[in-house]
């Protein structure tokens, strides 16, 4: 069963730990060898969007070895794409081979970290009125292929999942990728998500190049 480290930072939503963590919590009850862990710049207190807390059990510069990196997102994205240290770590996992995914606006910092040049990607599309859309930024300001207003893009190595709520998505495709369809669709069904998993199927494409 493989690993997933979640990357976190200063300003991450907090339904993005529940899309990610929180499903892998659900999944580890119906394959228990399934791993998960926080890492953040330095372990210890991530301070996320609006006060809540949460604590990172590692460092970038200890973190250990993991299958899947999960950046997540939230409005601290736009620093976090700008920290040399973060960006050095998410290239270096990569190219130690483990898959890189992103959730929501954590697209953008893939983005700044070169991930996606030439490839296809997606990030969050619904803002509120006046703000500009991260996957307009991620079509202007990122040298990928296409930035599609999708639910998941699966490019083998790089996964970028689509705005907030997506996030359980793309974590679902992610288990279902690299522990079974059963496990997936098992852990869909205790989350109470198969209805809204196959409505946003229906509603936003998936691009599999795997």
């Amino acid at each position: 069963m493989p690993t997933f480290a979640i990357l976190a930072y200063d300003g991450i939503e907090p339904i993005d730990i529940g899309a990610t963590y929180g499903v892998l919590s659900m999944a580890k009850r119906i394959a228990p060898e399934l791993a998960f862990f926080v890492v953040a710049k330095s372990a210890g207190e991530v301070v996320m969007a609006n006060g809540l807390r949460l604590i990172a059990d590692n460092g970038i510069d200890d973190c250990p070895d993991c299958n899947v990196l999960m950046v997540l997102g939230g409005p601290g994205w736009t620093v976090a794409s700008e920290d040399c240290g973060t960006l050095q770590f998410v290239r270096r996992v990569a190219a130690k081979g483990a898959i890189v995914a992103s959730v929501c606006t954590g697209g953008m910092i893939l983005g700044a970290a070169g991930l996606l040049d030439g490839i296809k990607a997606t990030t969050k599309a619904a803002v509120f009125d006046g703000e500009t859309a991260p996957l307009a930024l991620m079509s202007d300001k990122i040298a990928v292929q296409a930035a599609v207003h999708a639910r998941v893009i699966d490019e083998g190595a790089i996964v970028t999942g689509g705005g907030v709520s997506l996030g359980i998505d793309m974590t679902l495709h992610l288990i279902k990728r690299l522990c079974g369809e059963a496990v997936a669709s098992e852990t869909a069904r205790v989350l109470e998500y198969q209805a809204a998993w196959a409505a946003n199927a229906a509603r936003l494409p998936d691009h599999i190049a795997v």
